[in-house]
């Protein structure tokens, strides 16, 4: 399991990107992927010194309906960590066994090319993200 990315809810991700990759040295590339599965719009931003590093992403809901609007409404901010993992099957299995609710099955994320992604709230109150390798 390595950690693929850490999610900040924002408002508007064309408001805030240009400063907030300032402000931790990161680069952008100017994408923004909507994702009507999730009901939100993504962009990633990556260190500048450390290209291999974790990336960071900005999540804005796409609607009223988003599951990340009620998040957003209380502030936004630090939202999520995202592990990438071999079987997302298998993952979920230990999250469970570990006192974990999994709060989103399995579904196709368009930011990574389909591949499945998981929500899981574990027993101390983290909520993860699982994506599976491809």
């Amino acid at each position: 399991m390595a950690l693929h990315h850490i999610g900040f809810v924002v408002g508007s991700i064309e408001k805030i990107v240009e400063r907030f990759a300032r402000s931790i040295s990161a680069q952008w590339d100017g994408r923004i992927i909507a994702d009507p599965l999730q009901g939100v719009r993504v962009t990633f931003l990556r260190s500048n010194s450390s290209p291999n590093e974790s990336l960071i992403e900005l999540v804005e809901p796409s609607g009223e309906k988003s599951p990340v609007q009620n998040f957003l409404k209380r502030g936004g901010g630090l939202h999520h960590l995202c592990y990438e993992v071999d079987s997302l099957t298998a993952q979920l299995q230990i999250s469970r066994s570990l006192g974990g609710l999994v709060v989103r099955l399995p579904l196709p994320a368009v930011a990574f090319g389909g591949r499945q992604i998981a929500w899981v709230y574990t027993a101390d109150k983290l909520l993860t993200e699982y994506l599976e390798r491809s």
